[in-house]
């Protein structure tokens, strides 16, 4: 159709301005810390309460006493509260390993090689992982608990080179079984789609504190969460298990392992005694860690290509006994541009003074730190523990994003509740409130009636700006990684007006939805000729401008209460 009128006439033209605005994608926080079990040294995405405990645990047995982490409060929190995900990693002292299946025999109905069939390997690592002993009458495992595994194979069929494979929680037994997970109709042919190796996995993920990433090697990704297969032994491989007529090679049907069932072993690595826990921890003992042992974890979250996230938590690690942990921290946060760090500054018993102190000591607007220490109801114990702030601040920053967006303030009687707390450490008055809040610290005060309450929002930035509050710099955060997604599609495209128009269709009515959220007064976005010169162009540069005025909080309220006499009037 043409788009000009040459003669009289009507031309009716469309413009289609009804684009659906992508969506930026979502992220949730990361926790870095001891845990009961699991992968060390390697992140794992957990979707909810239950599968943390599933892949980390919840209750550390030592002695008589038991314990919980503070990475497992922390985690509860987050979920109770609406978040949606969460990147786990565990840190340990010392050598960690997997535990590996017991013997795998081949069929008894055919000839046996010597050796394993197959071995598997638990994705957890420590000797917590360790089931193999002594089994009852019942069928139950001396060393069997509810934190290890145990195997069991079932529906061995020649005929059909078939067997199933159940993962079991390592204190059930043989009457009362409880089975995690079932893998029906796997092989021990390469060449078929059930291959056991493609069904549940054999990769191995490690840390290379070398190149600072975690290398993975095997061929097929897990799709179990508690076991990979190690190795199959190549006499059992049975490829092309079925002649040209459809029936099996005689020669392979003794390899197809028999019904049976076992347990894992030669795990090492536990929590050594003498842990100091909750309140007791200090400069040389958090948890049974030093700093150290956070080394690679922090250096492996500064990846944002691999890894992302908008909180990072690491509650045990505070400022002024651990500085350089802390200081690694924040310079990765920063660098990123795209998180916000919830920085612990002392440990328990400290002082207001000894608070404001060190929060002078840091300058950046890409960390936010709260206090006091507060007393929580541990989930699984239900034992009343204190822990540091940063263990239930991830709560509280879900709940906001929950119930509002990120660029609203996570802090007030409606988002910045603690409704888990029993108690914080001091009852602030106002002038402790004052003093804190001067000083860069987020109070956590106590109100009759109302419970205990995030009452602060600041940064640790010292320049008084914007970026002074959590609120702007988390709208920030939220408009540079959507934006940044949407011009990483227009990497090596054509430097012409219609990429650039391509970019501003997504990116207008993506802050005009902002907008309309109450995250921004008003923007503008300049992509055009006036910063894409020739001289910027021939230099193979794409410039975009973008100016934003962010919404402030009301954080002080100032009410006037006019007595007038009798009968004077009120003013218009």
């Amino acid at each position: 159709m043409a788009e000009t009128l040459v003669s009289p006439g009507v031309l009716a033209r469309e413009n289609d301005q009804s684009f659906i605005t992508q969506n930026p994608v979502n992220v949730g926080a990361a926790l870095i810390g001891p845990t009961v079990k699991g992968r060390v040294n390697v992140p794992t995405l957990i979707t909810s309460y239950s599968d943390f405990t599933n892949r980390f645990g919840a209750v550390l047995t030592s002695g008589s006493n038991e314990y919980t982490f503070f990475t497992s409060i922390s985690a509860y929190n987050y979920f109770i509260n609406g978040g949606e995900s969460l990147l786990v990693t565990r840190v340990v002292s010392g050598s960690y390993t997997p535990a590996t299946s017991s013997f795998v025999s081949g069929s008894t109905t055919g000839s046996l090689n010597s050796g394993s069939a197959f071995v598997l390997e638990t994705l957890s690592e420590g000797a917590i992982m360790n089931s193999t002993g002594s089994e009852d009458i019942s069928g139950s495992l001396t060393n069997g608990t509810s934190d290890n595994v145990r195997w069991e194979i079932q529906n061995s069929s020649t005929a059909s080179g078939t067997f199933t494979l159940l993962v079991r929680q390592g204190n059930d037994n043989t009457n009362d079984k409880t089975i995690l997970e079932t893998w029906t109709g796997l092989s021990l042919d390469p060449k078929a789609s059930n291959f056991i190796s493609r069904i549940i996995g054999d990769q191995d993920l490690n840390y290379n504190s070398t190149d600072n990433q975690v290398e993975v090697s095997g061929s097929y990704p897990n799709a179990s969460r508690y076991i990979r297969v190690k190795s199959i032994d190549s006499d059992f491989l049975t490829p092309d298990y079925f002649d040209n007529n459809g029936n099996p090679k005689a020669a392979y049907t003794g390899f197809i392992p028999a019904n049976q069932s076992g347990s894992f072993g030669d795990a090492v690595g536990e929590i050594k005694a003498g842990a100091n826990f909750y309140e007791n921890i200090n400069n040389s003992n958090t948890q049974g860690l030093v700093a150290d042992n956070y080394t690679n974890m922090i250096n492996l979250m500064s990846n944002q290509d691999d890894y992302r996230f908008n909180i990072l938590l690491a509650p045990g690690i505070y400022n002024s006994d651990y500085t350089p942990a802390c200081t690694s921290m924040i310079t990765n946060t920063q660098n990123r541009g795209d998180s916000l760090l919830v920085l612990d500054l002392v440990p328990y018993a400290s002082s207001i003074t000894t608070t404001t102190t060190q929060a002078a000591a840091r300058n950046t607007s890409y960390a936010a730190s709260y206090w006091p220490w507060v007393q929580v109801l541990d989930p699984d114990t239900g034992a009343q523990v204190w822990v540091p702030a940063s263990t239930v601040m991830g709560g509280v920053f879900a709940y906001n994003d929950s119930v509002s967006e990120p660029w609203f303030a996570p802090a007030g009687i409606n988002r910045g509740g603690l409704s888990q707390v029993i108690r914080a450490e001091k009852k602030l008055s106002q002038a402790n409130r004052d003093t804190l809040y001067q000083g860069k610290v987020n109070p956590i005060a106590t109100f009759p009636g109302t419970g205990v309450v995030v009452y602060g929002q600041k940064t640790l930035q010292q320049r008084a700006s914007a970026l002074d509050r959590v609120n702007v710099r988390r709208l920030l955060i939220q408009l540079k990684s959507y934006i940044s997604q949407v011009a990483q599609n227009l990497v090596f495209e054509q430097n012409t007006i219609a990429t650039r128009n391509a970019f501003l269709s997504q990116v207008n009515p993506y802050l005009e939805s902002v907008q309309q959220r109450q995250g921004l007064y008003a923007f503008k976005v300049v992509m055009d000729d006036s910063n894409n010169t020739p001289d910027v162009i021939d230099r193979n540069q794409m410039v975009g401008q973008i100016y934003i005025q962010p919404t402030k909080t009301a954080e002080f309220i100032y009410l006037d209460f006019n007595i007038l006499p009798t009968g004077a009037t009120f003013p218009a």
